[in-house]
């Protein structure tokens, strides 16, 4: 039970960066959101932290809160049928 949980959390993960790079790549997206999505990628990617993730508890509290405060704040400025379309898109893949 537990494994196919980690399946379906894994392709939330997955579909949610495919609606993204849809997002950042619409014409529609504003500067501002763009901007936000990158440094939200970036983060992730990077490899330092602002806390150390050897800082036990602080150290994976500045991801779990700095991402997911940067894609609010870039989906807040883009227009909701934009990350609709992405959606749909997203969703019609993974159909056929």
């Amino acid at each position: 039970m537990l494994a196919a949980r980690l399946r379906n959390i894994a392709r939330s993960v997955k579909r949610e960066v495919d609606v993204y790079q849809l997002v950042l790549k619409d014409p529609r997206t504003p500067p501002k959101a763009r901007w936000l999505l990158g440094l939200a990628v970036g983060y992730i990617v990077l490899p330092f932290d602002f806390i150390p993730d050897f800082i036990p508890g602080l150290g994976q509290l500045d991801d779990a809160l700095i991402v997911p405060t940067l894609i609010k704040l870039a989906l807040r400025s883009i227009p909701p049928e934009v990350v609709e379309d992405a959606r749909a898109r997203v969703k019609g893949t993974e159909a056929g």
